[in-house]
């Protein structure tokens, strides 16, 4: 597919055009608790589950009943659930995100190819605690807007922004931007290689951390979670491994004490 992280722009541009983000103010939400804080505020390991339904990378789809799936991810102990919004890739979609805050009451994390403002205003008004933003987007100008105002609009609708990055660069430059955290995707979003090593890398060398610092894709253990807690990661975004679990809630629960476990 070449680069799939340009795909994935294009597609998202495409459905910025069609509508697919009009939502309507007459369907607004208020927004769950700030996502930021309960990961600050966790006295276990913070955990953002992930509702992701498809996965283009290792051919997997997971039915079932969101409700159920997202009540599971609450009471094993989440402190925020990221809703997957990509329709074409991921079975996301805007009505799920809808669903998930009717049903829960821990943050929501918003998480799409983020392109334009409207899409910023789509998760405010279904209330979305934050939004997910990919620096390497805005780096390389493959969409029309600028990051910095981008952030600040998100910030102006009441959103906090989850600044995704993959390389200690983009880390690095990502840390002087108003971004309210810093994420390290574990995967390449051009190749859609996975490698925990890069989170492991950059958590290693870069020591002055001024926001929290979320590690995402890839991790499947609670060794691996007990890892990059110790290399300085402050929580962790997880999706495949907790998804295809036949017990949703037990995996949450089991990332969230892994520190307990261990001792035990």
């Amino acid at each position: 597919m070449g680069n799939f992280l340009k795909v994935l722009v294009e597609k998202a541009i495409e459905r910025v055009k069609n509508g697919y983000y009009d939502i309507l103010p007459s369907i607004t939400f208020s927004r769950a608790p700030s996502l930021k804080g309960a990961i600050l505020s966790c006295k276990a390991i913070p955990i953002i589950a992930e509702l992701k339904q498809a996965s283009p990378t290792m051919g997997w789809r997971v039915y079932g009943d969101v409700k159920a799936i997202v009540k599971a991810m609450e009471h094993g102990g989440a402190v925020g659930i990221s809703v997957l919004t990509e329709k074409e890739f991921f079975d996301g979609s805007l009505e799920k995100l809808r669903v998930v805050r009717e049903t829960v009451s821990i943050p929501i994390l918003m998480k799409d190819i983020i392109v334009n403002e409207i899409q910023l205003r789509a998760a405010s008004r279904l209330g979305a605690s934050a939004v997910l933003l990919i620096k390497k987007v805005y780096d390389q100008r493959m969409c029309g807007e600028d990051l910095d105002e981008m952030i600040k609009i998100a910030h102006s609708l009441g959103l906090e922004v989850l600044l995704e990055t993959h390389t200690e660069e983009e880390f690095l430059s990502g840390m002087d931007t108003e971004a309210d955290m810093l994420g390290i995707n574990n995967r390449d979003l051009e190749t859609l290689r996975v490698d925990v090593g890069v989170s492991e890398r950059i958590l290693s060398n870069v020591k002055a951390k001024r926001k929290p610092v979320v590690c995402e894709s890839g991790i499947s253990s609670p060794d691996q979670v007990i890892l990059l807690k110790n290399l300085g990661a402050d929580a962790f975004l997880i999706g495949t491994s907790i998804m295809t679990s036949v017990d949703i809630e037990s995996k949450v629960r089991e990332f969230v004490r892994a520190y307990d476990l261990r001792q035990g």
